[in-house]
């Protein structure tokens, strides 16, 4: 039996390469985790926009998140771009039940503001995939978006603040009974492509190295602001991150 820790990502390809899927299997081999992944839509992007989005059949989307968890030992699961109500039932369904740890990222719409995700399939999220999961990710916009949907306020979230003003970016994790703040000084550039999809993502690759919550969390969230610093520079829109900083150890590693 294999020691490498697996995760999956069940979310859209970015064709710029610095969110979505190809985002969050970065961020797995940066963490020493062994990335999978479900494909949920194909956009036309790069660091200027969406140009383009298809959404692939419900049915084969649900078939990629079995093959995977048929055949690998997913320690943790992510979601992050949807798109349709049919897609959000289909991965609620190949999921319910298999008791995985599941980060939910709920994303709404894209750096440049182009949506990704309709009403329809909002109300399906809250309804029958965030029961699933063990945290929620929003930001400020995508919370107050998923509270008029219907979500409530007992979920386990990690509240993003980086959409704020002010010289500091703050995030606040909240559990039943417990919050956890993290503070970072806010750096002022463009090269913010992804960051959502390399918060969750790195949490999910926490999770499945064995980490609690907590310190999942805590981990992500200062690789995160390192991944921030190492933005390569590219392209004339929202650039990507640094994917390839350093983590931070596994446990007892």
């Amino acid at each position: 039996m294999s020691a490498l820790p697996v995760a999956l990502t069940i979310a859209g390809s970015d064709s710029g390469g610095g969110a979505g899927l190809q985002a969050d299997l970065k961020v797995f081999e940066a963490h020493g985790v062994f990335g999978t992944s479900a494909v949920t839509l194909v956009t036309a992007q790069n660091t200027l926009g969406v140009h383009g989005v298809h959404p692939l059949p419900p049915e084969l989307v649900r078939a990629q998140i079995r093959a995977v968890l048929d055949d690998f030992p997913v320690g943790a699961v992510k979601t992050g771009a949807l798109g349709t109500p049919a897609i959000v039932a289909a991965v609620a369904a190949e999921l319910r039940g298999r008791n995985l740890p599941l980060i939910v990222d709920p994303v709404l719409l894209a750096k440049s503001g182009d949506a990704l995700l309709d009403a329809q399939a909002l109300h399906t999220l809250v309804t029958e995939l965030l029961p699933l999961a063990t945290l929620v990710t929003p930001n400020l916009p995508e919370w107050d978006a998923l509270r008029q949907a219907g979500a409530p306020d007992t979920l386990p979230l990690l509240l993003k603040g980086g959409h704020g003003a002010g010289e500091t970016v703050t995030d606040e994790l909240r559990t039943p009974g417990h919050s956890l703040t993290f503070r970072a000084p806010r750096l002022h550039t463009r090269h913010t492509h992804g960051t959502g999809c390399t918060l969750s993502a790195a949490i999910t690759a926490n999770l499945a190295r064995g980490h609690l919550l907590p310190e999942a969390v805590t981990a992500a969230f200062a690789y995160l602001q390192r991944a921030l610093h190492a933005a390569p520079g590219l392209g004339a829109g929202h650039g990507p991150l640094g994917f390839r900083v350093e983590s931070e150890a596994t446990p007892g590693g």
